[in-house]
């Protein structure tokens, strides 16, 4: 069983350094230690590597790797394909995974030991095959150390690594692509005279060849974000192939039947040198549900009380009717019996 303790930040946090992880394997003091980018002399402040190379290419690079304990550690350092989590983390994958990216390009020493309190700078290599298409691939590079831990009783072996990401733009024709699809839910106010709640679940997939940076808003202008039509907005990064779901909540919305609701998506490429190109936003339209329970509800109630009215109205009409005849008939019945009696 192989536990992923910490790797890398969060996908926006671009100025945030690598943070240390600790663990403790066995009775044994805890292990401390961090691991960022370097150059030969040491440590140079990058939060994580940004290549950009040709097809065929090789670029050599650095991390370095401090150990904050007070013991000497020996660290195994793996590469692996990188991803971005639902949550927007960059992630790498667990070491019992096969890469078949730009995880398996890069080359790295596979152990080094460290003393207490010391850091040890690691050259690695990334080569870029002859045959890699264009665009940006990810990966991850970290240093971890195995322990024992218990899971249900047994004993398992525990992984713990922290690391950073390894981004390659391989050079070639870029093809920026998002692709769009949405569902919808309504969630109805119970107050007749209130209007409810709209639920859009906006599905973003990246089916082009190179990271975007994308957010979704209601309302047609995407400077307004949260604030348009009651709605939210969120941003996130998308690798190629990757997708994500954006919910968005939009107040406010009767229930008339069908009803189309619009959304803006931005989007923008992101370069290798951390800025942002941006792209034409898109106009979707998202068409849900609003049935309007409650107002049918209040009709429905108001027309049996109608009928009951007229229905008891009609009844006491008829009673009243047949009052009437009877009396005539008893009318008839004693003014003929007077006749014969004379």
């Amino acid at each position: 069983m192989s536990v992923l303790a910490i790797l890398g930040v969060a996908a926006q946090a671009s100025l945030i350094p690598v943070a240390a992880a600790s663990a403790e394997p066995g009775n044994k003091s805890p292990v401390t230690w961090a691991v960022s980018p370097a150059k030969a002399s040491g440590a140079d402040g990058r939060p994580w590597v940004e290549l950009e190379l040709d097809p065929g290419a090789t670029a050599g690079d650095h991390l370095a790797l401090r150990n904050l304990g007070d013991r000497e550690v020996t660290f195994s350092i793996t590469a692996a394909d990188g991803y971005f989590t639902s949550t927007g983390r960059f992630n790498m994958l667990p070491s019992d995974a096969r890469s078949v990216d730009s995880g398996t390009w890069i080359s790295v020493k596979k152990q080094v030991t460290v003393a207490a309190g010391a850091t040890a700078v690691v050259p690695f290599t990334v080569k870029v095959p002859a045959n890699a298409t264009p665009g940006d691939h990810a990966a991850g590079i970290a240093a971890s150390i195995h322990s024992q831990g218990t899971s249900k009783g047994s004993q398992v072996d525990v992984e713990s690594r922290v690391g950073f990401r390894v981004m390659t733009r391989v050079k070639g024709v870029i093809t920026p692509r998002l692709q769009l699809g949405s569902t919808a839910g309504y969630a109805t106010s119970w107050n007749p005279f209130a209007p409810g709640e709209a639920t859009l679940d906006v599905v973003l997939e990246n089916t082009g060849n190179v990271r975007l940076r994308v957010g979704a808003a209601s309302g047609t202008d995407p400077a307004a974000g949260a604030k348009d039509a009651g709605g939210s907005t969120t941003q996130a990064e998308l690798l190629p192939g990757e997708k994500r779901t954006v919910s968005i909540q939009v107040r406010d919305v009767w229930p008339l039947g069908a009803v189309t609701l619009p959304v803006t998506v931005t989007q923008a490429v992101v370069e290798t040198n951390g800025s942002v190109n941006g792209l034409p936003p898109i106009l979707h339209n998202v068409t849900v549900w609003a049935i309007p329970w409650p107002q049918l509800i209040v009709i429905l109630a108001l027309t049996l009380m109608a009928g009951g009215l007229l229905w008891g109205r009609m009844r006491q009409k008829k009673k009243v009717q047949q009052l009437v005849r009877e009396a005539r008939q008893l009318g008839r019945r004693e003014a003929g019996f007077d006749r014969e009696t004379i």
